[in-house]
């Protein structure tokens, strides 16, 4: 019996729900799918991709986790347009490298930070 099948979701340690939450939503166009507040020290924010996949659930419940420590790779099918896009938009964005996966590997990617400074990847797909 494999007794892992499937991811189903991230948990990504937040500071400022509002500005984190409309970075993923308005800049990176995932979709909210639920905002569950009790008070602001216990509030989930859960995204989806449009194609759906994993959850990203960022929360003000830290637990163990710490804001800003969290690293996530996101791909794309136009390395070049999602980097024009994302600069657009206010994004301060790495330049575009090549060989993400080693030498010869040919995929290009670059990175950003979101507002708590969780460090993300995006690459060609």
């Amino acid at each position: 019996m494999q007794v892992v099948n499937k991811l189903m979701m991230l948990a990504v340690a937040v500071s400022d729900m509002p500005k984190t939450k409309a970075f993923y939503a308005d800049k990176l166009g995932l979709k909210v799918t639920t905002d569950y507040r009790q008070d602001d020290d216990h509030w989930w924010v859960s995204l989806t991709l449009p194609d759906g996949g994993v959850t990203i659930t960022l929360t003000t419940f830290h637990g163990n986790a710490k804001p800003g420590t969290m690293t996530l790779w996101f791909a794309t099918s136009d390395i070049t347009a999602a980097h024009n896009d994302l600069g657009h938009k206010g994004i301060k964005v790495s330049e575009i490298g090549d060989d993400l996966h080693g030498p010869g590997s040919g995929v290009k990617w670059f990175n950003f930070k979101d507002p708590g400074s969780n460090l993300i990847h995006l690459e060609q797909a």
